[in-house]
Formats: structure tokens, sequence, C-alpha cells
């Protein structure tokens, strides 16, 4: 489903990736790892428009979007849960949801998709009317990946998605993933977290200082001692 070739971001004058590639099969769920300051947020937010790359290829579906805005990548399939959360605070956990289908016009769908949501996320259910920032960290985790379900993505960027959360939030966010990648969707997850990897993706990559430097199965990553070591400083 998506094929990056020989990316290279820069942010200004620093290089931040450096001729980075890898693949990510539909129906699979790939996760991303390395420290603070690899690069792993840069994948994504370049993935989803919001960085250029310098140079290199980003093909999703047999075709070439690297460079493409945002906009762009929602409607073409690629959409983002990002880190921290960030919902809009001041609005509802129905509005937050009802702007993930922002670039779609089918109203019918977007209210079905709407009780969808509340059907995967019963707990939002209950605060719908309820001003989001106002909810507890796990809770906004929901509303980002409902918000983000409503745009119908066919490719799922989901960076660092158990960070700051505890760990029976963690263990509810790697059910969800879970339960999504049932359903068929192909997911790519940004983690520090090998747990968190392990537990759900099939495939793995690590980057250090924007290279990739090892790529495996992703459950026997936490049975790696050179990679939690070397790549992961554990």
């Amino acid at each position: 489903m998506l094929e990056v070739r020989h990316l290279k971001v820069w942010y200004g004058v620093t290089e931040v990736l450096r001729d980075v590639s890898f693949e990510v099969p539909e129906g699979r769920i790939v996760a991303l790892l390395g420290g603070n300051g690899s690069g792993k947020t840069t994948i994504i937010n370049t993935l989803s428009g919001l960085l250029r790359p310098r140079a290199g290829d980003i093909v999703f579906d047999g075709a070439d979007v690297a460079g493409r805005p945002s906009d762009h990548m929602v409607k073409v399939g690629i959409v983002q849960v990002p880190q921290g959360r960030e919902v809009f605070a001041s609005m509802t956990v129905h509005e937050n949801l009802e702007l993930g289908a922002a670039t779609r016009r089918d109203r019918a769908g977007i209210r079905a998709d709407v009780e969808r949501m509340y059907e995967l996320f019963p707990h939002i259910a209950n605060r719908r009317g309820q001003r989001a920032g106002s909810l507890s960290g796990g809770e906004q985790q929901q509303v980002a990946i409902g918000r983000a379900l409503m745009a119908r993505p066919k490719l799922l960027l989901m960076d660092e998605p158990s960070v700051g959360l505890s760990p029976i939030i963690v263990d509810m966010v790697v059910e969800t993933v879970r339960e999504l990648h049932a359903r068929g969707l192909t997911i790519l997850i940004v983690e520090q977290n090998v747990g968190v990897a392990a537990a759900v993706a099939q495939d793995a990559f690590v980057l250090k200082d924007g290279a990739i430097a090892f790529t495996g199965d992703a459950p026997g990553l936490i049975d790696n001692p050179e990679v939690l070591s070397s790549y992961l400083g554990r």
C-alpha cells in the first residue's frame, strides 16, 4: 500500500531523515521505533503532508504523493492520529468527531460513522456533549482515534499513541489497534514503547539518527538484545 523510497527531509540546514526506505503492505500493522530525535515524527508528518521532503518518493496506492499538501493526503486515505492527542479542547466530543469528516460531503454517511465511533468507544458516547479538553487522557485518545477514523482512512498513522497514558489505558489502546486491524485497516504505528509495538505489529523498522538501523518482525524485537541496547537505549 505504501512505499517510501530514499526519503530525505531537512529542517533548515539540518538533515533529519537520511535516505529512508521502507514499505507498509496492505492489511498489516507496521511499527516504526526509535529514541527521541531519531526522526519518527518527521516521517509521520512528511507522510501526512505537513512537511515537504527534499528528495525521495512516497508511493501510495501506486501514485507518488511526495510533497502533496495534507488535505490531499487525507482525501487519498492517509490520516494521522497525532502525538499528544491534540483534540480541540473547547469543542465537544461530538464536534471533534464531525471535524474528522471535514473533507467529506456525504452527510448521512457522516452521521452513521459518528454513531459507529460511539459503538467502538462507548466511554466517549456518554460524553458526546462534553468539552473534549475536560476528558481524561485515555478518553481524549479515543476521541483522537475516532476523529481520524471519521475520514475513512486506508492507512492510519498513529504517532506514539501510548505516550503519557497509564498502563491500563495503554492496554486499552493496544486492544483498539487490534480491533481496527481485525476490521481490515492498515496501520503504521510510531512508538518508543517496544512492548506496545511487539504486541500489535507484524513488521518493524528501527530508526537511529534519521536512518533505518534495523528491519525485522516486531514480536522478535522485545527479545533482541542488540536492537534494545544499540538502537533503543534499553
